[in-house]
């Protein structure tokens, strides 16, 4: 594995063990006596239809840019075609502002767990940042869940100024990449 591929791979949490991989059908049928387990997991469980032909477990329907004072920046990622049109469109934020992100999903067809946001942003070849956010684990639902992430701050001063090159997924425990992108960003 080159640098390039280690800057991003989702970090390794010690102690913690992905547990075993099972079909919603285990879930609902394990500790079926439990009658508090049994609320949760209807309530975890029991949210989705499954009447979507799309194959993807998880659908990313849009990434947002919230800033304090105005509308928030959203990129739409629901489709093959949106997701091209975000790589060819530069994200621009302004140095100094406080902001966070937030992320639209849906779970389709399967619970999946540990779900992670990675974005590694590099300057000149060289990497500035690497975020790598916990959105959590959830079951599918035919309505979209939303993730708010931490508050950040941009950076400010002449050095911080210019062209960014980024690369953001969404992974979940099992290592599966859900969508991958590279993006442009200007400060």
């Amino acid at each position: 594995m080159s640098e390039a591929d280690d800057d991003f791979s989702p970090s390794q949490t010690t102690g913690y063990k992905v547990g075993e991989k099972k079909t919603i059908d285990e879930y609902k049928n394990l500790d079926s006596h439990d009658e508090s387990l049994n609320k949760w997991k209807e309530n975890l469980l029991g949210r989705a239809s499954g009447a979507s032909s799309d194959n993807r477990r998880v659908v990313i329907l849009q990434l947002a840019l919230e800033v304090s004072g105005r509308e928030d920046v959203v990129l739409d990622l629901s489709s093959p075609e949106a997701l091209e049109r975000v790589k060819s469109t530069p994200f621009i934020i302004k140095e100094g502002v406080e902001y966070r992100m937030k992320v639209k999903f849906r779970i389709q067809h399967d619970v999946v767990s540990g779900l992670k946001y990675l974005q590694v942003v590099k300057r000149k070849g060289i990497k500035v940042d690497k975020t790598e956010e916990m959105i959590g684990s959830y079951g599918p639902s035919d309505e979209p869940y939303e993730k708010k992430f931490l508050l950040e701050e941009a950076p400010s001063g002449l050095l911080a100024r210019g062209h960014y090159d980024a690369k953001s997924k969404f992974v979940d425990d099992d290592n599966v990449t859900h969508i991958e992108w590279s993006w442009i960003g200007i400060k």
